[in-house]
């Protein structure tokens, strides 16, 4: 289990030199209130990450994977999820994993997406891909009281339901930022929180191949990609990212795959 301690990460401290017990007891006062700062502005609080592997460890009764199935525990598997959508890239995307034959995870959002593209919604869960939540309007989640918390999951829901006949498991939080709170309010929805281990920033460029040499340079064993299938430059880099990492001998799977014979439990966080 990987624990959470600060939005800057355990690199952003620096060398142990510039540390506080180096700096006095003034300076380690200083420090501290940054970071106390740092954590109050974003909204975020310490949690404790469940990888991958500590899903599959958790498996109740000896559980083993379905025959048939990948078996992540002994092959090099990776996931690809896409956040945002569905969007007019969406059904580009769907042609190419499907011609690849990697199925993926979706975190849709609800507003303006799952809504306006219900015939995509449907689409994605008819080809074997996983069907996820994104909030409805992507609030912060980790800036809004319970019942609004609840409202942005809980309309994502219902709606996702209204069109394939199931409730998604899995949700994201937007910009990976939760708290108790959040955590609460998706264990009483029944959604577990994914997070991500590779990120292109795809928001930030339409530079294809940029997006593509980011995530391969970041892709690990049990890794969660994350991209946005709304942004002009995301789809165009996927069939070199699965053509690269399939040549890396990776197997692509689902979140839910990644886990089993875990399961993603409901409120819990999950980071490779």
């Amino acid at each position: 289990m990987r624990k959470n301690t600060s939005a800057l990460g355990p690199r952003a401290a620096g060398p142990r030199a510039a540390g506080p017990r180096a700096a006095g007891p003034r300076a380690a006062g200083a420090l501290a209130a940054v970071a106390s700062l740092v954590l109050a502005l974003s909204g975020c609080s310490a949690y404790d990450a469940n990888s991958p592997a500590d899903a599959r460890g958790d498996a109740k009764n000896g559980a083993q994977v379905a025959s048939g199935t990948v078996d992540c525990g002994k092959e090099r598997c990776i996931a690809l999820t896409f956040d945002a959508g569905p969007s007019e890239h969406t059904p580009g995307l769907l042609d190419i994993l499907k011609r690849e034959k990697v199925p993926a995870t979706f975190f849709l959002l609800g507003e303006n997406h799952v809504v306006k593209h219900p015939d995509l919604v449907r689409r994605i869960a008819a080809e074997g891909h996983e069907v996820a939540n994104h909030t409805w309007s992507h609030k912060i989640l980790s800036d809004q009281d319970p019942d609004s918390v609840r409202e942005e999951l809980a309309r994502t829901q219902d709606a996702i339901a209204e069109i394939t006949g199931h409730e998604p498991t899995l949700m994201r939080p937007p910009q990976g930022r939760t708290n108790d709170e959040v955590a609460k309010v998706s264990r009483e929805l029944g959604l577990a929180q994914i997070m991500w281990s590779a990120t292109a920033k795809d928001y930030s460029t339409t530079d294809s191949k940029l997006i593509e040499k980011r995530i391969l340079d970041q892709a690990d064993r049990d890794g969660i990609i994350l991209l946005h299938d709304i942004y002009d430059g995301t789809v165009p880099a996927v069939p070199g990212i699965i053509e690269e990492l399939k040549k890396r001998g990776y197997t692509f799977v689902t979140v839910p795959q990644l886990l089993a014979p875990g399961r993603a439990e409901p409120g819990k966080v999950y980071k490779p």
